[in-house]
């Protein structure tokens, strides 16, 4: 259907993205529930999400070697990044929570220099300084108690940063897809399910309606990142995963008639365009 890896990577990158608006959305919709207790139904779901697919597909596999340790530091890192995005989520507008959150591939460049060995050009760094800048014009920090879910919504995309840099590492060592996604949704859940043991807090109907929605969402949008990081570097196209700003604020518009208020879009502007300046920048030099 697509012509070639590219192209399948950018159009599995939109889905992504649309999914984990969708996620997004579901998660503020559950409301006031512990941020822990989020996490690992969302991961719950999520898990059983990519077991149906290894069933299906027959490509169950044990990580070996070096794998295993990439495989804990995708977990770890994802597992603290969606924590930090839950709790943002929940505290400030779902599209600001968003785009912090999509601070994610300025971070990949950093840490693909030490993870994959790539080596990241003046113009790079100039990105990732802009990215910095237009984060801080969305978290409007105030140094004061207020700014915390700001700055725990900006150390969520850093958290996911350094999990998509091992992402990558893991599919070109030729670990699949699908078993990421379980591995790290079990890593999640093992870690998560001690405080929801001694804090769970009673939910509605409606309210494990929205996690299971959310944990589907996620394991949908998991996969199809995985896949899209897998199919071409993220340099190629980690820019499009910012249309998850676009779904974001037209589902937080029209189901919570939230509207981000100009800092913010100040902000969203200088990060989107320092996406598509590292995009543009990085294609050059193929």
């Amino acid at each position: 259907m697509f012509k070639n890896d590219k192209t399948k990577g950018i159009i599995y990158i939109i889905i992504s993205a649309f999914f984990f608006a969708l996620m997004g959305l579901f998660v503020k919709l559950s409301g006031d529930l512990p941020t822990v207790q989020k996490t690992f139904f969302r991961n719950a779901v999520a898990m059983i999400f990519a077991l149906v697919i290894i069933t299906k597909n027959h490509i169950w596999e044990l990580p070996k070697g070096k794998n295993i340790k990439y495989l804990f530091i995708r977990s770890a890192a994802g597992t603290l990044g969606v924590l930090c995005n839950f709790y943002a989520v929940s505290q400030i507008n779902l599209a600001d929570a968003s785009l912090l959150n999509k601070l994610s591939p300025f971070f990949a460049v950093i840490f693909s220099i030490f993870a994959l060995k790539e080596k990241a050009t003046f113009k790079q760094f100039f990105a990732v300084t802009m990215a910095f800048i237009g984060a801080l014009f969305v978290m409007k920090p105030s140094f004061s108690f207020d700014a915390i879910p700001g700055l725990l919504g900006f150390l969520g995309g850093m958290c996911a940063g350094l999990a998509y840099t091992y992402v990558r590492k893991l599919t070109q060592n030729g670990f699949k897809g699908p078993l990421i996604v379980f591995y790290f949704s079990l890593f999640s859940c093992a870690v998560t399910l001690p405080w929801l043991i001694f804090d769970y807090h009673p939910m509605s109907a409606m309210q494990w309606l929205y996690l299971i929605l959310a944990g589907l969402s996620a394991g949908v949008g998991q996969f199809f990142i995985t896949s899209a990081y897998s199919k071409a570097p993220a340099k190629e196209i980690s820019v499009y995963d910012y249309s998850q700003i676009i779904f974001t604020t037209l589902l937080s518009l029209i189901v919570f008639g939230d509207l981000p208020d100009a800092l913010s879009f100040v902000g969203y502007s200088i990060i989107i365009a320092a996406a598509v300046f590292n995009a543009v920048n990085s294609l050059k030099r193929v």
